[in-house]
Formats: C-alpha cells, sequence, structure tokens
C-alpha cells in the first residue's frame, strides 16, 4: 500500500504531467498562429511547479517515497524550481521564432516541452536505478522529437538523427554500467548500492567495470571530450529554440544525475571516478576552448563553449573527495551547483538574443549577424556583451565568481595535482576569452551590415526578460552570496543523508 507521503513527494510531477495531457487537449481548439491560450496554460503550469517547488526546497526535509525509489530533497527541490524556471523563459524567447518557423501548427512544441520537463524531474526525484533511467529516456525522447520538430528543414532532420543514434549509444553505456553495479551489489537501490560498496564486500574490479561505462554515457550528456561530436552538430542543425530547450534545463538534471550515481550511489568509489573525470575534465577544456575559436558560427561556437564549461564543471566534481578525506565535499558541490545554475541562466540570455535577433526566413545564426547590434539595438548588445563576459569570467560578473568557487575547491585540499589542474583550468580560460571578446567586437566595433535590419523588433515580455535575465547576471556576481549558501545548504542536506 502506498503512504500519503509517497505521494507528497511526487506532487509537481503529477501536476506535469496532468496539465501536459490537458493542455495537448485544449490545444486542438485553439486557432491562433501564436497558441496564445496554451502558452498561457503551459506558463501558468510551469509558473505554480516552481512555486511549489520552492516551498518544498524551502522546508529543506528529505522525504522518500514509494519504497525509497523517490526522493525529495532541497538539492532536487531547487534544481527542479530552476529547471521550471528555465523552461519558462525558454518558451517566452523561443516562441515567436517557432510562430514564424511553422513549429506552432500543433500544440505539440509545449506539450513535448514539458513532457521533456516532466523527465528532468523524475531523474532529479529518482534514488532508484530504474526510475533515473526512466526519466532519462522520457527526457531525450522529448528532446530528439523536438529537435525534428521542423519536418520540412533537411538540417534539423539531420540533426535529430545524430542526436537520436549516439544518444542511443549512450543511454547503452549508461543501462550496462547500471545493470554490472547491480549485478555486483544485488540493489537497484542508491542508498544500498552506497552501503553494499563501503562495506568492501563486493569485487572491486566488478564495480570499476560498471563504472566505466556509467561515467561514459554521463560523459555524454554533459557534452564532455571525448563524448562531444554530437553538441556542435545538434546545436548549429535544430531550430534555435529547440537548442535552448536541450542546452539549458537539461545541464541542470545532468548535474543531479552524476550527483545521485557517483556521490549517493558510489562515494567510497571516488578515487575510481575521479581519474576518469579528471581525464574528461582536461579534455573537455583544451577541446572545447581551441576548436571554438576556428568557429564562425555563433551556435556552434556556443556549443564548444558548453564543451569548455563543462570541463569546469567537472573539475568542482572531482575537487569533493581529496586524499580519501571528504572535509570538501559540501563546499566542492556546493560550488559545482553554483556553477551550473548560473551557467544556465547565462545560456539562455546568450541564446535568448540569437532567438530574438532572428526573423522570418532568416536565422541569426553567424557572429557576424551582430554587426554593429549596439547601433540597432544598445538592450541587445549590452545583454550579450554580460553573457559572454560571465562566460569569460571576467568580474564583476557572476560567470568569474562560478569559476573562483570551482578554483577555491580544488585548492582547499593543498594538493599539488590540484593546484596543477586551477593553473590548466585558468590557462584554458584565458584562451576561451578571445573568442568571448571577438563576439564583443563585432557588436560595438564593427560596422552593421548592408542586408541587416536596421531596427530589431521584439514583444515586451521578451524584451522584459531578456533585461531581468541580464540583469541578474550582474546581480548575482556582485551579491552572490545568497545562491551560494544555498547550494552549499542544500548539498549539505544531501551530504548528511550518506551517514544516516
Amino acid at each position: 500500500m502506498i503512504d500519503s507521503l509517497s505521494w507528497i513527494t511526487v506532487y509537481p510531477e503529477i501536476i506535469l504531467l496532468v496539465m501536459a495531457c490537458v493542455i495537448a487537449m485544449v490545444d486542438l481548439g485553439v486557432k491562433t498562429p501564436l497558441r496564445g491560450t496554451t502558452y498561457a496554460l503551459t506558463l501558468l503550469t510551469l509558473g505554480v511547479v516552481a512555486v511549489l517547488e520552492g516551498v518544498y526546497a524551502s522546508q529543506g526535509a528529505t522525504v522518500y517515497g514509494f519504497g525509497k525509489m523517490v526522493v525529495s530533497d532541497p538539492m532536487g527541490n531547487w534544481l527542479k524550481c530552476f529547471a521550471s524556471l528555465a523552461l519558462m523563459i525558454t518558451l517566452v524567447y523561443g516562441r515567436p521564432y517557432a510562430a514564424d518557423r511553422d513549429m506552432l501548427r500543433g500544440g505539440e512544441f509545449f506539450t513535448l516541452s514539458l513532457f521533456s520537463l516532466l523527465g528532468i524531474f523524475v531523474m532529479i526525484s529518482g534514488h532508484n536505478f530504474l526510475v533515473i533511467y526512466m526519466g532519462l529516456e522520457l527526457m531525450t525522447l522529448s528532446s530528439y522529437a523536438l529537435v525534428a520538430l521542423r519536418r520540412d528543414n533537411a538540417t534539423a532532420t539531420e540533426a535529430a538523427m545524430k542526436y537520436f543514434v549516439l544518444g542511443a549509444l549512450a543511454s547503452g553505456f549508461l543501462l550496462y554500467g547500471l545493470s554490472m553495479i547491480y549485478g555486483a551489489t544485488g540493489s537497484l537501490n542508491v542508498s544500498e548500492v552506497f552501503h553494499a560498496i563501503a562495506s568492501r564486500q563486493v569485487k572491486h574490479q566488478v564495480l570499476v567495470f560498471g563504472l566505466v561505462f556509467i561515467v561514459a554515457g554521463l560523459a555524454f550528456k554533459l557534452g564532455a571530450v571525448p563524448f562531444h561530436m554530437w553538441l556542435p552538430d545538434v546545436y548549429q542543425g535544430a531550430p534555435t529554440a529547440v537548442t535552448l530547450l536541450i542546452g539549458a534545463a537539461p545541464q541542470l538534471a545532468a548535474f543531479a544525475i552524476c550527483m545521485r550515481l557517483l556521490v549517493q550511489g558510489m562515494l567510497p568509489l571516488a578515487i575510481d571516478w575521479q581519474q576518469m573525470l579528471m581525464v574528461l575534465a582536461v579534455g573537455s577544456l583544451l577541446v572545447g576552448n581551441l576548436a571554438a575559436i576556428a568557429q564562425t558560427n555563433l551556435k556552434r561556437m556556443l556549443a564548444f563553449s558548453t564543451i569548455a564549461q563543462m570541463g569546469f564543471f567537472l573539475l568542482a566534481m572531482l575537487a569533493g573527495v581529496a586524499g580519501g578525506h571528504y572535509i570538501n565535499t559540501t563546499s566542492a558541490y556546493g560550488a559545482a551547483m553554483f556553477y551550473v545554475i548560473t551557467y544556465v541562466l547565462t545560456t539562455l540570455a546568450a541564446f535568448g538574443i540569437i532567438l530574438l535577433l532572428a526573423r522570418q526566413g532568416h536565422e541569426a545564426e553567424e557572429i557576424t549577424d551582430l554587426s554593429g547590434l549596439n547601433q540597432r539595438s544598445p538592450l541587445f548588445a549590452g545583454v550579450m556583451a554580460l553573457a559572454m563576459f560571465s562566460l569569460a569570467g571576467v568580474p564583476p560578473l557572476v560567470g568569474f565568481y562560478a569559476k573562483l568557487a570551482v578554483l577555491q575547491s580544488l585548492l582547499a585540499p593543498g594538493l599539488t595535482g590540484y593546484f596543477l589542474l586551477s593553473v590548466f583550468a585558468v590557462l584554458a580560460s584565458l584562451i576561451g576569452a578571445f573568442y568571448y571578446l571577438r563576439v564583443v567586437k563585432v557588436m560595438y566595433f564593427d560596422a552593421p551590415h548592408a542586408g541587416l535590419p536596421t531596427e530589431i523588433v521584439a514583444r515586451t515580455d521578451a524584451r522584459a526578460v531578456l533585461a531581468l535575465n541580464g540583469g541578474l547576471l550582474l546581480v548575482l556576481g556582485m551579491a552572490p552570496g545568497g545562491l551560494m549558501t544555498l547550494c552549499g545548504d542544500a548539498i549539505a542536506a544531501l551530504v548528511k543523508t550518506l551517514v544516516t
């Protein structure tokens, strides 16, 4: 029998599921090109879910449901709250773009987005290997359909095929790794796996064999080198609104699944998976930054930028355990959570500009499309400059503090290897600054091309959200304490469950 406490843990998921079905039915009677009713209902649903998750998170309680298959804890609740807000912002930016490209003929754009978010929620809440995998598949299947939503566009169809084939391969890696861990420990429950590994009664070779496949699957989801091949092609080929859908909120789910599997489930194996993450981090920082320099397509450049940013995130993940000691765990994983949240916020601003600059029959994807943007729209140029400076780690923007928090977590243990990694990360960031500053140079110092519109038209709601988005990059950089404390407290609550 399922108790009432179990249902409380999944109320947000139930609301999402029910409303996604309701919105799909209501949309059948909507005839307007911009799908105003469908759009309003979707935003209302996301707002309600975000508030509910915020309330859950502020209570600070960790509650298990359905036989410990699902967990509701501060880290998961905050991530789900931010994922809901990220999707809201994405839809505000992306609706005019989608309407111009005939992607709103039905309500699929909105309903698939909600089902993708539902998959994200299930991944974040999963405390059982099967639940986590079920959420992953729901999110990715929705994403495949969204990438191919422009059925008459060959580029989008090709991107969807690449995403599907490589995504299926990565899912197979992850599932095989999870099956190996299950075979070794005899449990699918994350906590029971942790205790089985900690007991040291399980064959270490079998665990490491399964761990290799799990890390490979996670690396694909993060877009880390050498599992990054899909990312530039999908980012460039997908409609820009969908690129933002798969590049923002899912990053929060990727962080959550890393925490659930590697930390909550396999922290006693940290010495093994840290070595793998170190290789992935170094490769991502090097390849991501060097490859981005050669790009002229803005979306492709931001894809390689994402690879490099994930390198920084992985550095924070591997700093949680140093020399077999867990002293640095809360600060390192708190820095990782802060980094991912602020990266998503910055990504929303950067792709928001690309979406709002696009017009019917024209994609604003090339860096040259930003030529003289300051003369055409100081607001758009200002927000894009803030996003580029933040990604480059220029103070006083939030990207600088995020990188600083990661470097501090690396240096805290005082190990020579971590010090060398910190130096390498700083040098890689200096390389990355080149291609970010190139975008700023084009916006402020290049003359507008003849074919570019002199006046940029954007809806009032999109302009307001964009201004708020850009303002947060500056405000959170100058006063990061609140969000950093929130992340630290959420991780502390999670770490506390490991010893109980």
